[in-house]
């Protein structure tokens, strides 16, 4: 791949070497001969300007759902690092696999070509990240700039090729139970807590029709991160829904809100109720417990080569 006048080469997920010739990344020696700089190598102010990137493209590409592309971003974090399997030590973000098939293709991922899309731009701006670190950067961008917890975030993934694609069916399954969410999670290496914190992400975003075959917003303010998703589901009446689509629960109040079986299974479950109960009363409580969820997560299978100093906490937008 040609960027200008340098080819480019692929050292990992810390940067890229840059050919000689560049005259912007080559200094120049006794005699006018240009002297090589060495790889490129990413400091946390390049980071910063990665987010702040994403986050004014979330700013500008107010036209998609609900006005904001945010919801979509932070599924595509989440998908793309849910695949983990801690026993065999497969899937994760490392890698950002889903950018092929068969991976792209799986039901779950229906419908993230948007977010993986709407990246692109941030990529061939800067095109020393790798996707799996701007997947998971993104992530936390749009958990943030909606105003959510701030979750610190390290680099160090690498991008891999088809052949580490995972299996459909390691993520979660809105139209089945508790048992299916411990199964899920716990391969990842998550308790109950994390799973009922994890599922707070159902404060932002919608289900479509053409994607999951679910419809409808699980809250009113769906491009807005707080702990509303749980204030509904202890406060709220809910019914199936009437229907030609798959079951899903309907707000007694409005008709205009949905639940999965997956989020009521929440309120079902003796052991994950009093956790939503908690998020329920507490916004802060809930914001400390998804940040650190959140963060293990996106670092699930990472061979990191840096320790936890190495995390950053991005400063948001104005």
């Amino acid at each position: 791949m040609i960027f200008g006048l340098g080819a480019v080469a692929l050292l990992g997920a810390g940067g890229y070497l840059y050919a000689t010739d560049s005259p912007m990344l080559s200094s120049v020696g006794l005699g006018g001969t240009p002297k090589p700089t060495g790889p490129f190598v990413p400091k946390k102010e390049d980071y910063q300007k990665v987010y702040d990137a994403v986050a004014e493209a979330l700013i500008e590409n107010d036209d998609y759902d609900d006005g904001s592309y945010a919801p979509v971003v932070l599924r595509l974090g989440w998908h793309a690092s849910g695949t983990y399997d801690k026993e065999t030590g497969t899937g994760g973000s490392n890698g950002a696999t889903m950018r092929f098939a068969p991976e792209k293709d799986h039901g779950a991922n229906a419908g993230l070509h948007a977010a993986r899309d709407f990246l692109e731009p941030i990529k061939e701006k800067f095109p020393w990240i790798s996707y799996s670190d701007l997947w998971t950067l993104a992530a936390v961008c749009a958990v943030q700039e909606m105003g959510g917890p701030t979750i610190p975030w390290r680099p160090g993934r690498a991008d891999h090729d088809v052949s580490f694609c995972t299996p459909d069916g390691r993520l979660p399954d809105g139209a089945k139970d508790q048992k299916h969410l411990r199964a899920i999670f716990g391969r990842m290496g998550f308790n109950d807590q994390e799973i009922v914190a994890l599922a707070g992400a159902h404060a932002v975003g919608r289900c479509h029709t053409d994607r999951s075959g679910f419809e409808g917003p699980w809250t009113f303010s769906p491009i807005t991160f707080t702990n509303e998703y749980y204030r509904l589901l202890v406060e709220e009446k809910w019914h199936w829904r009437k229907w030609n689509g798959p079951a899903q629960f309907q707000d007694n109040t409005t008709n205009s809100l949905m639940m999965l079986p997956t989020d009521m299974s929440l309120i079902k479950d003796k052991n994950f109720k009093p956790w939503v109960e908690k998020y329920a009363k507490d916004q802060d409580l809930f914001f400390a417990h998804f940040g650190d969820a959140a963060m293990r997560l996106f670092e699930l299978g990472v061979p990191f080569t840096s320790g936890e100093d190495a995390r950053i906490e991005f400063k948001r937008t104005e």
